[in-house]
């Protein structure tokens, strides 16, 4: 391959979207331009993430699982006795992989994968193979006042930020100017961006003309708008026509019941309309980052690809959970105070309000599964993927790949396509195989072969092997699911397999001896005795 026709790639990372969320994968959210990805490229049906923000982005950037590169639950240094939070020196990230082979590489948005995010040190993607990097260290904050902003190693939000200043706008700002510089610096060189943004993870902010353009949209309420989200999925080829639908989570209830204040009830379809105007504000950014590259004659032969670091979130926010977690400033840029979690008719949207969209939202964003971000069944490490590339794809759009994949095929599928080495060493250390496989057989009609799928997060843990998928909740006893008879895994098939049961439960638990997988009971010693408290769930 030659150093002209090796493809632009470019990586769109969503922070906590659904399954369901965008128009192509059955959503009521406008997103054109992710729409066009996916209709023009290729759709996967059965592609899997890993449950949590850090734990994601790191096995999307090493092509290892999060445990082997030290980021088994966040970027918590909880070294020596846990995972120490940063990126191992005995790890590649696609960024070097790639740079090495005459790639420039670029970074805007989230990294979240640095413990300390201050001091610029050995896991800061300045030092991680990114050439060039707008963005933030830290994993959640203010749209308005993002927290440890940085261009290369300089912190940017301590010098002032523009009055008109909305992270999403920046973050694809960026973008755009790194491809012009690039068109202008380095033409006939390849380019490797990072597009990670932060959207729509909370706080629900967004502009008011934003959300406006949403109002009346989510008033009919998730127990319909679920339905008719697995009308669409059926009608976009995206899961079988006999589907089930998870069962209502327990804890929500249903939208007639939901409230009796009619202040309240406008006020939660409020939060879903502004996460919805937060998803179409990223959407808009990727087709300003498009046309940026179809404007210097670079689309035709660029990869891009588009997914999300896991399922919707759950999560209700609280005065406390907030101020715990997440450092605020107490004031808007106006000086307004900033009201921090979710108070029930108090509208989300404006930089003074800091809160989330919630359970129910979130069942809805995961659509037609089981459970969210943090835990491994279906609805909390599903994910579209969208993949176009029209040079080495061909120009048939359209195409749905059927074939279940996780994020450590993502580094192999890019080194293969940009005909680049997966180094074996990284300034003298030794860096282990790759766990996953180039997809780019699969993506042109083909089969990148069956293996096992695995994960583990916070003790939840799961394998898939071929149909079966065995899983189960920190603490509780494995669920065997045939998957693609009951995605919405309703029906557990473990006391009618038990030998399978058996042979799939040795199988992760010898590779969760040989990935270095923690005991989820000594995380929680190790926080108990630190004073910690447990990481937000």
């Amino acid at each position: 391959m030659t150093q002209a026709t090796r493809p632009d790639i470019v990586l769109v990372l969503a922070d906590d979207m659904g399954f369901s969320d965008i128009g192509c994968y059955g959503g009521e959210i406008d997103t054109p331009n992710l729409d066009r990805i996916g209709r023009e490229g290729a759709r996967f049906t059965q592609f899997y993430n890993t449950a949590r923000c850090s734990p994601s982005r790191a096995s999307l950037l090493t092509g290892l699982h999060p445990h082997q590169v030290g980021v088994g639950i966040l970027n918590f240094d909880d070294s020596p006795d846990g995972y120490p939070g940063d990126l191992a020196d005995e790890s590649v990230t696609v960024a070097e992989a790639l740079r090495d082979a005459g790639y420039a590489t670029y970074l805007s948005g989230k990294w979240h994968v640095a413990s300390d995010m201050e001091t610029p040190n050995h896991s800061w993607p300045t030092r991680r193979g990114f050439e060039r990097f707008y963005g933030t260290l830290e994993g959640a904050g203010s749209f308005y006042q993002p927290r440890t902003l940085h261009e290369q190693e300089t912190n940017v939000e301590e010098q002032g930020l523009e009055d008109d200043f909305y992270y999403t706008d920046a973050i694809t700002s960026a973008a755009v100017g790194f491809i012009d510089d690039h068109a202008a610096e380095r033409p006939d060189d390849p380019l490797f961006l990072y597009l990670a943004h932060t959207a729509p993870h909370w706080p629900l902010q967004a502009p008011a003309d934003d959300v406006a353009a949403y109002e009346g949209r989510f008033d009919e309420g998730w127990d319909v708008l679920r339905e008719r989200r697995l009308e669409r999925l059926v009608k976009e080829g995206i899961v079988e026509p006999d589907q089930e639908l998870a069962a209502r989570d327990p804890r929500v209830p249903a939208w007639e019941d939901a409230w009796e204040d009619p202040d309240h009830r406008r006020w939660d379809a409020a939060r879903m309309a502004t996460y919805a105007a937060q998803v179409s504000r990223m959407d808009a950014g990727v087709g300003e980052v498009l046309d940026a590259l179809e404007r210097h004659g670079r689309l035709d032969n660029a990869i891009v690809v588009f997914l999300s670091d896991n399922g919707g979130c759950a999560e209700e926010l609280d005065h406390d959970f907030v101020t715990a977690f997440v450092p605020i400033k107490p004031t808007t840029r106006d000086g307004e105070e900033v009201v921090a979690g979710n108070v029930p008719g108090l509208m989300p949207g404006p930089e003074s309000t800091y809160q989330s969209y919630g359970r129910a939202w979130a069942h809805l964003s995961n659509t037609p599964f089981r459970e969210y971000k943090h835990w491994v069944h279906e609805g909390g490490i599903s994910t579209p993927l969208l993949v176009r590339w029209p040079a080495g794809l061909g120009g048939a759009g359209g195409t749905l790949v059927t074939e279940p994949a996780q994020l450590v095929d993502v580094l192999p599928t890019f080194l293969d396509a940009a005909g680049a080495p997966y180094p074996t060493e990284r300034d003298g250390h030794v860096v282990p195989p790759a766990e996953g496989v180039s997809l780019l057989p699969a993506l042109r009609g083909g089969t990148a072969g069956e293996r096992d799928l695995l994960w583990e997060h916070e003790g939840n843990s799961a394998i898939r092997r071929g149909r079966w998928k065995l899983v189960r909740k920190h603490g509780q006893e494995w669920e065997l699911y045939d998957v693609p008879a009951d995605r919405a895994e309703a029906h557990d098939l473990a006391t009618e397999h038990p030998d399978l049961v058996a042979e799939l439960s040795a199988a992760y638990e010898a590779w969760a001896e040989r990935c270095g997988v923690i005991p989820h009971e000594r995380t929680l010693a190790l926080y108990a005795e630190r004073g910690k408290g447990l990481p937000p769930e």
